[in-house]
């Protein structure tokens, strides 16, 4: 079904692979369209209640080392705006997917893949090896190829890191590795390589196992009242708050509270 990516689920949890190892996994065309293609099966399967959380990651030694440069090269204006704001759009729907999103960053996320890790929630990072080597690498170098950052690099970063910490990478072009990416609060947490992936999926089963309805309100509350004013965040938390009190799995929750039972029955309802 796709060339450049592998699709899988684990339970309840989806895997995203972004899988083109020859090129570095960088996002040309058809990277692109196939993950359009891969949000909107797992936009399907939040929908039918069948994904509660995700993980993307990349084939190989690196994540994504960012946008196809030999494809961008040829661009006029026309073009080049057409291509930002088609990675744009597929960035800002992954951000928008209601379920928790898990980048797990396994190498190199340079440019479009540092803007592709930025469009998840949580950040994770591989260190370096045993020897010291390899590990995840951050960047937006776009100003030494001539270009600004353009799949909402410059939105984003200064969202993670603040404004000052922001201008500072994107200005230098410089390249990060996992420690500083936990320092400076891009990267939430620094794993051994070998482990990223457990750990991984050890974060996403921590979200699956409460209440699906109260972490995607959580997700939206969040999400929505950071583009706010705080007294209008809190409105939107405050309604967000009630609505869980129509939800079956509020019940269950406070259930097993009230009656000492650490087995719960989620529902999704």
């Amino acid at each position: 079904m796709y060339q450049t990516i592998r699709f899988e689920k684990q339970e309840n949890i989806a895997i995203v692979t972004i899988n083109r190892p020859e090129a570095l996994n960088a996002l040309n065309s058809t990277v692109i369209g196939e993950l359009e293609q891969v949000v909107t099966e797992l936009e399907q399967a939040v929908a039918a209640g069948e994904i509660f959380a995700m993980i993307l990651t990349g084939e190989g030694r690196s994540f994504v080392a960012g946008a196809d440069i030999g494809e961008q090269y040829p661009l006029d204006v026309a073009g080049g705006r057409k291509w930002g704001q088609r990675g744009a759009a597929v960035m800002r729907r992954i951000e928008k997917l209601e379920i928790p999103t898990i980048a797990a960053v396994n190498g190199f996320a340079l440019g479009g893949g540092c803007e592709l890790a930025m469009s998840c929630d949580i950040i994770l990072a591989a260190g370096p090896n045993a020897e010291g080597k390899g590990g995840a690498k951050f960047g937006q170098p776009e100003v030494g190829l001539g270009i600004t950052p353009g799949f909402s690099g410059t939105q984003r970063l200064p969202r993670r890191v603040g404004i000052a910490k922001a201008k500072e990478l994107i200005f230098s072009a410089k390249i990060i590795g996992a420690a500083e990416a936990k320092e400076i609060g891009l990267a939430n947490a620094v794993y051994a390589p070998e482990e990223l992936m457990n750990g991984a999926i050890a974060m996403a089963k921590s979200f699956t196992a409460n209440a699906p309805i109260a972490v995607k309100y959580s997700k939206a509350c969040i999400d929505r009242g950071m583009q706010m004013d705080i007294d209008d965040g809190i409105a939107v938390e405050n309604e967000l708050f009630a609505m869980c009190f129509a939800t079956a799995d509020q019940k269950e929750g406070m259930s097993a509270f009230l009656e000492k039972r650490k087995e719960k029955n989620f529902q999704n309802k």
